[in-house]
């Protein structure tokens, strides 16, 4: 599988480039910086920049945006708008977009809204909520947006569960978490909707 990686030198894109290229898929790693990473085909790009993502995606089985949205309203706001974009210009490539865990709900709410929320958190939270939204509300497109454990950091591999829209766990390492994302996109099971996963132990 031609899979392209955004965000591929950071925390949870670094490890879902690597964890593609063991599994012998052709990845494109994509970044700001263009920095190398072991096994795959680094390219300098941003993801504001639509014509070269539609122009990647074209060449690709699947694209993977594993990119925060910043913790300020400005970055926020144009992470929105760059999703937007691409929602709007149709790509054939499946979309797999990595979100956070605020949107998810427990108790009826979501956890953004939830007393105790960190509010250094909040415009995060808040941005990616908006970016599901968006997903659903498209159509003819081939999306899965996947949100990590209300905490995720480096670890070894456990094993993993899934859930929908409610967390199935406290934490996942970015191990797993690449685990289930490589999972999903070979032999997919949640197109068109969101899924979220935890780690085991």
């Amino acid at each position: 599988m031609k899979i392209v990686v955004y965000g591929a030198t950071g925390m949870v894109g670094s490890e879902i480039a690597k964890t593609a290229v063991a599994r012998g898929h052709e990845v494109t790693a994509v970044s700001r910086s263009g920095n190398d990473v072991l096994g795959a085909t680094a390219r300098a790009a941003d993801i504001t920049d639509t014509d070269t993502f539609l122009k990647l995606a074209a060449s690709a089985d699947a694209v993977v945006v594993a990119i925060p949205t910043g913790r300020t309203s400005e970055p926020t706001e144009l992470m929105v708008d760059a999703h937007r974009r691409i929602i709007a210009a149709m790509p054939a490539a499946r979309l797999l977009v990595v979100g956070g865990a605020g949107s998810l709900t427990v108790g009826g709410g979501r956890l953004v809204d939830a007393p105790g929320f960190p509010d250094a958190y909040r415009p995060e939270s808040t941005a990616f909520a908006a970016i599901l939204e968006d997903y659903k509300a498209s159509s003819g497109l081939d999306w899965t947006y996947v949100s990590p454990s209300p905490v995720i950091a480096p670890g070894e591999r456990t094993g993993y569960v899934l859930g929908t829209d409610s967390p199935i766990g406290d934490s996942i390492t970015t191990s797993d978490f690449a685990d289930a994302i490589l999972d999903e996109l070979e032999t997919p099971a949640h197109k068109g909707r969101r899924f979220t996963a935890a780690s085991k132990s």
